[in-house]
């Protein structure tokens, strides 16, 4: 049980290792590629890409987890208002979404009567 774990824990590593690779070989080329012609920008090494990855993640998404933070409180109030609502308030909401194009894949939203 315990080698399984080791397994699963060395290729969740690897997976993120090349993802990580990945994204910022795509981010450097990219960036050559495009800036320097533009703007007359500087081009830029891997691990300089892999910087501008981990400034764009603190300036734009924060340094909260991907579970925590403001996403796990709105997840954990919706839920909660959910349990608390009675059948006739489930199906007014689900009927409000289906309106506003929010429903579930392959259902169409009710066609609504123009005057």
């Amino acid at each position: 049980m315990r080698m399984r774990w080791l397994l699963y824990g060395l290729k969740a590593v690897l997976f993120v290792a090349i993802a990580l690779a990945a994204v910022g070989a795509a981010v450097m080329l990219l960036w050559n590629a495009l800036l320097p012609d533009l703007f007359g920008w500087q081009t830029i090494t891997f691990i300089q890409a892999l910087g501008l990855l981990v400034l764009s993640r603190i300036l734009i998404g924060g340094l909260r987890g991907r579970w925590g933070g403001y996403r796990g409180h709105w997840r954990a109030r919706l839920a909660e208002r959910w349990e608390n609502m009675s059948e006739a308030e489930r199906a007014q909401f689900r009927a409000g979404m289906r309106h506003h194009r929010c429903g579930r894949r392959g259902e169409a939203p009710e066609e609504t009567q123009t005057v």
